[in-house]
């Protein structure tokens, strides 16, 4: 959700904007048409990478975004406004394109394509078809970004884009290698290199996944499955170095933000990835928390936005999980200098003007007895009490946030009135899930985070079949590949924003874990009063 604000303007300010500005003239670059019931071209819906060179690739193979890791500088940018303004050019990216017939044609212009990763990894396969003809295309990002485009039909690459490419024409396709720093592609390689360090890349992709700590007994096969997928994203959308944790792998999203990144670390920590969930945090720590809401890979703050409401709460429970202090609220009062958290008077998750929030009351364990509003039962004659966003405005609406007084910032106070502001949010649902809360104003789509977040904390107070309606709304909100967006169209859910969003995966594995909790994990049931 911490681009809700920002997207809400790309999709109306900015789109805006660019009409006035250009009256969408016939002159004006239009994005070319995608396939019927897919996502347009140039958006992103998966992530390439381990930590290294982090890759957006569409839904049709274009590989869309590269940057010099996670949160680093941009190789290839393909801005946020032209997407929402319908005006990216034809010839963005890395794309492979086909001869068909007399004409060339780019894979967003075949009968059928499908995607998906090769099975525990980041290893990305699309499969474009022709007629009777099929193209092939395998990708991953590490030290390289590597492209292997397989067919019997002529297929070439077309680059626009300062990326550091090398293009190799084989016996049944076409390589592709980029760099950050122009390492080629050595001629002793021969036809074989890429797709034998596209088969390593898996290994090693493996070899992580291997570490996790897996899900409890009984989790079934596609609760396995979108665990294994969510602790990938992280793996590519983490620094190997820093421990930096970008949002996503897009302009504008290519940040640290530090409730993303600390939900990050709180996740490695829950799966047994104790290494990634220090280093994380250990970046955390380093940053200068008041003084912005988002910041570059190596740590200094992005100009735009002040620090937010939240920040110290959500580092502070990093640290905590992390094992790097004892206690939350101990790590906060020491990140606060000692003195109360200050959370009044900012902005919080919803990234619009500041104020008093719900969120960043519950991060900063100060009292929400201001944040109680009505919540309408018809089949209640006793009013009901649950919890809203704004501070002494009973009408400001349920907010979803209230789902963090029970994980990760225990209020046990609060447990009845947060079952009933939860519970009367899942009502409201989507078969896509929530919105951020019942006063949000951006629109009906479903956003993956709130939903992932409020089934993780209904599962922690007994809400068992709500939890899993909560995580099957997430399944139908996947990508065919497992990629979670940040939020989709509310009546076809097809992505409409970044994915993957590393926030909606990091809650996707505390939920999970939640409900199949591992054997060896330490874990605490919140009380289950019915009230």
């Amino acid at each position: 959700m911490s681009r809700a604000r920002g997207l809400v303007a790309l999709a109306g300010v900015v789109a805006v904007a660019l009409l006035l500005l250009s009256g969408r003239s016939g002159s004006d670059p239009q994005t070319p048409a995608g396939l019927p019931g897919m996502p347009p071209p140039f958006l992103g819906v998966a992530v390439l990478g381990d930590g290294q060179l982090t890759a957006a690739v569409d839904a049709y193979g274009d590989v869309v975004d590269l940057r010099q890791g996670p949160a680093g500088p941009a190789l290839i940018e393909n801005p946020a406004g032209p997407q929402a303004a319908g005006t990216v050019e034809e010839d963005t990216g890395i794309q492979v394109w086909a001869r068909v017939g007399d004409e060339m044609l780019p894979m967003r212009r075949a009968d059928e394509v499908r995607q998906r990763y090769l099975p525990g990894s980041n290893v990305l396969r699309t499969v474009a078809i022709f007629g009777r003809e099929r193209v092939q295309i395998t990708q991953a990002a590490g030290a390289s970004l590597l492209i292997d485009a397989r067919s019997a039909i002529p297929v070439e690459a077309r680059v626009n884009a300062d990326a550091r490419c090398e293009q190799r024409q084989t016996a049944g396709g076409l390589t592709i290698v980029c760099s950050r720093d122009r390492t080629q592609l050595s001629p002793v390689c021969g036809d074989n290199c890429v797709r034998l360090r596209l088969a390593d890349a898996a290994a090693a992709d493996r070899r992580w996944l291997r570490r996790a700590r897996p899900l409890g007994a009984g989790a079934p096969t596609w609760a396995r499955a979108m665990y294994e997928r969510s602790l990938l994203v992280l793996h590519a959308l983490a620094d190997r170095g820093s421990g930096a944790v970008a949002a996503g792998a897009r302009d504008g999203w290519a940040y640290v933000w530090p409730r993303d990144a600390s939900a990050a670390a709180i996740a490695y920590s829950a799966a047994g990835y104790q290494p990634e969930a220090e280093r994380t945090t250990q970046f955390l720590l380093g940053l200068g928390l008041e003084h912005a809401a988002r910041f570059h890979g190596d740590g200094s703050p992005v100009p735009g936005r002040a620090g937010q409401g939240d920040a110290i709460g959500w580092v502070a429970a990093a640290s905590r999980a992390a094992g790097i202090v004892g206690s939350a609220r101990q790590a906060a009062h020491i990140l606060a200098g000692g003195g109360p958290v200050p959370w009044r008077g900012r902005a919080d998750y919803w990234e619009g003007g500041a104020g008093d929030y719900l969120g960043n009351a519950l991060a900063s364990h100060a009292d929400v007895s201001e944040f109680t509003g009505p919540i309408h039962a018809a089949s209640s004659d006793t009013p009901l009490v649950g919890l809203v966003r704004e501070a002494g405005n009973p009408g400001s609406g349920l907010d979803s946030a209230a789902a963090w007084g029970v994980r990760p910032f225990p209020h046990p106070g609060l447990y009845p009135a947060i079952r009933r502001t939860l519970k009367s949010l899942v009502a409201e649902r989507t078969r896509f899930g929530i919105t951020p809360g019942a006063g949000w104003t951006g629109g009906d789509d479903p956003w993956s985070a709130p939903t992932a977040w409020t089934a993780w904390s209904l599962a922690a107070l007994g809400g068992r079949r709500e939890a899993l309606t909560l995580i099957g709304d997430l399944r139908r909100t996947a990508t065919p590949a497992g990629d979670l967006p940040e939020r989709v169209d509310a009546e076809t859910g097809i992505p409409r924003s970044t994915t993957p969003l590393a926030w909606s995966h990091a809650f996707a594995i505390l939920a999970l874990q939640e409900l199949w909790p591992a054997r060896t994990a330490s874990t605490s049931t919140p009380s289950r009063s019915r009230n």
